[in-house]
């Protein structure tokens, strides 16, 4: 196949980038949208075996993707990895602004370096991230941009007030960038999920949570992936600036 038949096929492929796409929420994200044939480009960032294990369900099912590290705690990695992507895929259609860290602890017991540890991982790299990958949307005059939030952004939790207020930044972030891309036809939304049963939850979910879910149970990842899909998609060219909470009625 000669190189401009390849760049043909590949500018017909919508192409994603899921940030801590190889497990939990970021997991369900990736497949959900390879099966809606979107290539997908899974960030990692130290666990390679549940990344990779990822995208050899995506290859198995037909789909594609690829993977790619990157430290989003590390400001100088970005960049480069950011002008890797670009410079292999010419574009990024879809940007899932999903990696997050927790380094939960009361604020009085907190340092500043986990506040601001916290901060880089979950607001300055998606600054940065989705500033580098804008630039091919804003050509194209289509891109989406969906930015994970949490439910503890919009009630608060105690023990959280770093990671609290980076998804809040996320949420106000994602709001002045709605407005500013609406003409170009690039949407920027915000999912903001509840109680979400994966690895950063396991150990910290008791029973007793469930009685102030009304849907009554906890939510799984492919309750948020799906929610991610729909507004990653021509459906929800009508919305943008929204919040969507996927928490089963836990935050109203």
């Amino acid at each position: 196949m000669s190189d401009k038949n390849l760049t043909e096929i590949n500018s017909i492929f919508k192409k994603a980038l899921v940030t801590g796409g190889g497990r939990g929420i970021g997991r369900s994200v990736s497949i959900e949208l390879a099966q809606k044939g979107i290539e997908v480009i899974i960030g990692y960032c130290s666990n390679q075996r549940s990344a990779q294990e990822t995208l050899d369900y995506i290859l198995r099912q037909g789909g594609r993707g690829e993977l790619v590290k990157m430290d989003l705690g590390q400001i100088d990695e970005i960049t480069v990895v950011a002008n890797k992507i670009l410079d292999d895929h010419k574009k990024i259609d879809i940007l899932v602004n999903n990696a997050a860290i927790t380094i939960d602890k009361l604020f009085y017991e907190m340092s500043y370096q986990e506040w601001l540890a916290v901060m880089n991982v979950n607001l300055n790299a998606n600054f940065l991230l989705t500033k580098m990958l804008l630039q091919p949307m804003l050509r194209a005059r289509w891109g989406r941009i969906v930015n994970m939030a949490s439910v503890s952004a919009q009630a608060g939790n105690a023990g959280q007030s770093n990671y609290a207020a980076s998804k809040a930044g996320i949420i106000g972030f994602s709001k002045s960038l709605a407005k500013e891309l609406a003409k170009r036809n690039i949407t920027v939304n915000v999912v903001s999920p509840g109680v979400i049963d994966t690895d950063m939850t396991k150990g910290t979910v008791s029973d007793d949570i469930k009685k102030f879910i009304p849907i009554g149970r906890i939510g799984s990842p492919d309750d948020v992936a799906k929610t991610v899909a729909f507004l990653a998609s021509d459906n929800a060219s009508y919305i943008t600036g929204q919040v969507i909470g996927v928490n089963g009625g836990l935050y109203m």
